[in-house]
């Protein structure tokens, strides 16, 4: 506690996203979408910052060293790690954070739709898409139960 910082940032932003200044770093990056545990461990391992820390005692220094190594994570981290290997369009393995998942996963369910292939039309009825079965679950409407026979 005596290494502490004399100006504690209670909210720190990386990422276009706002992060509890009072989680320590590994959590606060998982704030992020598109960061996991492990993602964030190896960014904090990239940018040698000390992960326990609470990202509310870190310098703008260490700040600006996390958002580098975020913004130049494609380049760095490894192909197995990334959430997005051999992109359709790029053919390349990519890591996507924040709104570029949401709008490449919107893209790839409009894709689908559009071919007429099964997952694209489950997805239009708005049925399960994976597999799940539909006689128990997944009901729309008011009954829910058995109904009974009339006498």
């Amino acid at each position: 506690m005596a290494e502490e910082n004399k100006e504690f940032k209670y909210i720190v932003r990386l990422a276009a996203t706002d992060i509890d200044g009072n989680k320590p770093t590994l959590y606060g990056l998982t704030y992020i979408k598109g960061i996991n545990y492990m993602t964030a461990n190896a960014i904090v391992t990239y940018a040698g910052v000390d992960g326990k820390k609470r990202i509310g005692n870190l310098s703008d220094e260490e700040i600006e060293k996390l958002g580098k190594a975020i913004e130049t994570m494609n380049e760095w981290l490894p192909p197995w790690m990334r959430n997005r290997r051999r992109d359709l369009y790029t053919g390349k393995d990519l890591h996507l954070i924040g709104t570029e998942i949401d709008l490449a996963k919107r893209e790839d369910i409009n894709l689908s739709r559009k071919i007429r292939a099964y997952r694209g039309i489950r997805h239009e009825r708005g049925l399960p898409v994976r597999g799940q079965r539909t006689r128990s679950n997944k009901r729309s409407g008011l009954t829910v139960g058995v109904i009974k026979k009339r006498r």
